[in-house]
């Protein structure tokens, strides 16, 4: 005889999958980007990857499903538009005005790795920030100013303590960010 267990469990896994197939891996995208699908559709079929290339921060990688993502480990985005100057496929775009000065990435400081805010004097992130998206409440205690940051990525790799993580959004999503 079978325990309530082993019923509950046939359940489980059906359901494992479809939660499996519901969540779809968000890439942090180059900007000037206008939706998921064009990155999907278009960038599949470019021969040249002309975006790689033409980063003057090298930050753009490509995927092995072909497509671009940002790499902020060493640098961050400039928004030089160079790769929506080279891109063949207008994938990227300068008429992208959602995404022209946006990366669809949120980063967040964790308050128990930041050495600022743990009564360390250290200023890494704010330095290289070009928004002056990173707030310190005197010497301590930094927080990103949300409607600020751009999402560039700079402070991500000048972090001593790798404090600094992020998530990608939606780029569809953006357009409620301006």
């Amino acid at each position: 005889m079978a325990s309530r267990r082993d019923f509950l469990t046939a359940f489980k896994k059906p359901l494992e999958k479809i939660v499996q197939q519901e969540s779809v891996e968000l890439i942090v995208r180059p900007p000037y980007g206008s939706t998921e699908a064009l990155f999907q559709s278009s960038c599949i079929l470019c021969d040249s990857k002309a975006c790689m290339p033409s980063c003057e921060e090298k930050i753009i990688v490509i995927r092995s499903d072909g497509t671009p993502m940002l790499n902020f480990t060493q640098k961050g985005c400039t928004f030089c538009e160079a790769c929506a100057i080279a891109c063949d496929s207008h994938v990227l775009s300068l008429e992208n005005i959602y995404t022209s000065e946006r990366i669809n990435a949120k980063f967040v400081i964790s308050t128990e790795a930041c050495v600022a805010h743990n009564g360390v004097i250290c200023f890494s992130c704010k330095e290289p920030c070009i928004d002056d998206a990173i707030l310190f409440n005197g010497m301590f205690n930094p927080v990103i100013d949300m409607d600020l940051c751009t999402g560039c990525g700079y402070c991500f790799g000048k972090c001593p303590t790798n404090a600094i993580s992020y998530n990608a959004k939606k780029i569809d999503d953006m357009k409620d960010v301006s």
